[in-house]
């Protein structure tokens, strides 16, 4: 069977890139060995916001009082929670079959491998396999949960994010090992529905350890006064899971003293590894470094014909990511001339709550950069719309270079900044200064205008503060 273009995985990075090659005139396949949509679709980022979005209503509920409104009794039914979470997944993997109909694009199912001549051997669940031929192949096979030798995960007591969303019982207690955004978001979740969770991250600043220090402090505030248990510069040493829970050694980094935790299941949030192994690369004699495929700005490996996508790569783990690698990557390949991304400009979202999202510099970041900056920072107490909304907790923080009022970063904690970032992320890439941010003139009663008067408060014209 030979095609224009072959894509190995059908996550937001594969399954983007293969309708775009439709939609340039490619004969294309996808080879998926489980479900369309990938990890993304299908264990990551949407069944995980549809359990946000449950837990977050129902601490609405347990919170209605603020609001003037009276509910007794109000529960929480967690095998329902779970499958709802199941049925938006699978509706959206439904949706990415309807996409690969509609762009006449093959999809063969089972576990793909490269073998010698531009070619895929298909192994299906079966076991019976398929050879497809093409001009090009693009691998976009994804990442699964990264395991430590003194985490091992069961699936039963010790978890990964997988369990983490399919399981069957509520547990008591949990311990999260690992505070960045798989992390927090699970942790969230979990607690607003009444599991007592604690939260230990290696790294000193605790909390989303990668986002600038004033938005790991003020989630910190906001989870322990959600009675979130948070442990910086902790490690976890051993997990004995020989009785009916979990005994949980940990090690303070600074001190050295240990102690025990006891909970009735650990979830291991330490990040993602590439799926590289047993997809060919050694066959063809692919380049790697540390588990990752090397290409170059346009994603193409050093052997002619193939291309990498996505998390197998050293770029940033995110779906959006994955999907931009890939229509650069297509447009390159039918001989477009796209723009290369870049990296400095992706913006990033955590969806616990308070939602998180940056972009851009830190303020350490700027400062270890040689720039001289100016830093705008706006309250969301003091924003209209927050305040009404029962929304007080966060801020936008924007930071500009001093010299030419260039956008650097922008760094938001609070309610849907993760639908605001946007504005930065473009304003980024329009090279807008802060001033021109002054004078866009924002709509109110909006959380957006935190934007505005951030931009306004670097310039010392902030006018609600």
């Amino acid at each position: 069977m030979n095609y224009d273009l072959i894509v190995v995985g059908s996550g937001p990075g594969g399954y983007v890139a293969a309708i775009r090659a439709s939609q340039l005139g490619l004969k294309t396949a996808i080879v998926e060995r489980e479900s369309l949509g990938g990890i993304c679709l299908n264990w990551g980022c949407i069944p995980t916001k549809a359990l946000i979005k449950s837990a977050q209503v129902f601490n609405y509920i347990k919170h209605a009082e603020d609001y003037g409104i009276t509910i007794k009794d109000a529960k929480h039914d967690f095998k329902k929670v779970i499958s709802r979470s199941r049925d938006v997944a699978n509706g959206m993997s439904k949706g990415i079959s309807f996409l690969m109909k509609k762009n006449k694009i093959d999809v063969v199912m089972g576990t793909g491998k490269l073998v010698r001549g531009k070619k895929v051997e298909v192994t299906a669940a079966d076991g019976k396999t398929q050879t497809l031929e093409a001009k090009h192949i693009i691998l976009a096979t994804g990442g699964r949960a990264r395991a430590l030798p003194n985490l091992p995960i069961d699936g039963k007591k010790i978890i990964g994010y997988r369990e983490a969303m399919t399981l069957p019982k509520q547990p008591k207690s949990m311990v999260v090992v690992g505070a960045g955004a798989i992390g927090v978001e699970f942790a969230y979740v979990y607690s607003a529905m009444g599991t007592e969770v604690t939260i230990v991250e290696f790294m000193d600043q605790g909390l989303v350890p990668r986002e600038d220090k004033d938005i790991s402090k003020e989630l910190t505030r906001a989870f322990k006064k959600e009675g979130i248990t948070v442990r910086a510069g902790t490690s976890v040493e051993k997990v004995d899971t020989k009785g009916k829970g979990c005994i949980v050694t940990l090690k303070d980094k600074k001190s050295g003293k240990t102690e025990e935790l006891t909970c009735d299941v650990v979830l291991s949030a330490v990040g993602v590894t590439p799926n590289t192994e047993n997809i060919g690369l050694e066959t063809l004699g692919i380049k790697t470094d540390r588990g990752t495929v090397v290409v170059d700005e346009f994603y193409r490996t050093n052997v002619d014909g193939i291309y990498a996508i996505g998390d197998i790569l050293k770029t940033q783990a995110l779906a959006h990511v994955a999907s931009a690698e890939g229509i650069t990557c297509v447009e390159k390949i039918v001989g477009h001339h796209p723009e290369p991304i870049d990296y400095n400009n992706i913006p990033g979202c955590t969806y616990c709550i308070p939602e998180i999202a940056s972009v851009g510099y830190t303020e350490a970041g700027a400062k270890e950069a040689g720039y001289d900056i100016k830093v705008g920072k706006f309250p969301f107490s003091a924003s209209g719309k927050a305040s009404a909304a029962g929304a007080k907790t966060g801020f936008v923080k924007l930071i500009f270079d001093a010299k030419y009022g260039e956008l650097l970063g922008g760094h938001m904690i609070g309610m849907n900044v993760t639908e605001m970032i946007a504005e930065v992320v473009t304003a980024r890439q329009l090279e807008t200064t802060g001033h021109e941010i002054i004078k866009t003139v924002h709509p109110h009663p909006t959380m957006s205008e935190a934007v505005m008067e951030a931009a306004a408060a670097a310039y010392d014209e902030v006018i609600h503060l």
